[in-house]
């Protein structure tokens, strides 16, 4: 099969592909496929991005300067993922804030956890199956990428707010008036953390949003924002150590 045409063929099923697929279209060993690919990535018409994955260098890009969209490759460093957190809230408008790192979440498990590629810093989240719901397909450029809902980025950021910049940023997005409500109850529930439900009730009550919530029967306390100082006063009715100054949550516009 002449390069060219096989490069065609990859390109209609997207921009990034890995080995199996390019083994899809050709059926020559492995061994020698990956010679192949060597020859192709040296030949400039594309680049790998780690281990049997790789992007589609087009005519007009150069290797070494052309890249995809992070989310576009981030989606490519692990099966089954989604962009979350930090990254989820930035995409949606949520937060001014430009995260410095891609998040990715997943059920599988992956050796390295920080990866950067083409200088670009992605972190992959593994997280219990019962946990990975609420996703949707966005399209992106010209690949579909999978992205966690508005209601599951902001349930994944208070189950680990480390994730997200912190409880302030959680305070922001609640502010959204195209938030689902009801969508945004089930799921906490949904997602098993009795810690999720703690710090969305409060922060609801806080900033004067409705929700159908209702208070852990605990006689535990946990941190309102574990990325803030151990220290604070005491909310008997949410279980919670608000280790914060509240004013900086701001309020229900």
């Amino acid at each position: 099969m002449r390069i060219s045409n096989f490069l065609s063929k990859l390109a209609k099923q997207g921009e990034t592909f890995t080995i199996g697929d390019a083994y899809k279209i050709t059926h020559i060993s492995k061994p020698y496929l990956r010679k192949l690919l060597h020859r192709i990535e040296k030949r400039g018409a594309i680049e790998r991005v780690e281990r049997g994955k790789y992007i589609i260098i087009p005519l007009y890009g150069e290797k070494g300067k052309y890249t995809l969209n992070e989310f576009v490759i981030g989606s490519l460093l692990v099966e089954p993922c989604a962009i979350a957190y930090w990254s989820a809230l930035n995409h949606y408008g949520f937060t001014e804030q430009i995260p410095a790192t891609v998040f990715v979440q997943t059920i599988s498990w992956k050796e390295k956890q920080e990866i950067e590629v083409f200088g670009v810093k992605y972190r992959i989240i593994r997280i219990k199956e019962g946990k990975f719901f609420g996703i949707k397909k966005e399209w992106i450029e010209e690949t579909q990428v999978n992205i966690t809902d508005r209601e599951k980025t902001i349930l994944d950021c208070l189950d680990k707010p480390q994730y997200c910049g912190g409880i302030v940023e959680v305070a922001k997005a609640l502010r959204n008036k195209r938030l689902d409500r009801k969508r945004l109850s089930k799921y906490a529930y949904q997602i098993k953390n009795s810690g999720v439900i703690r710090r969305l009730g409060y922060l609801c009550n806080f900033l004067g949003i409705k929700i159908d919530i209702s208070p852990v029967k605990t006689k535990n306390y946990l941190y309102l924002d574990p990325t803030m100082p151990k220290k604070g006063r005491k909310n008997a009715k949410w279980r919670l150590i608000i280790n914060l100054d509240e004013k900086i949550l701001g309020k229900l516009e």
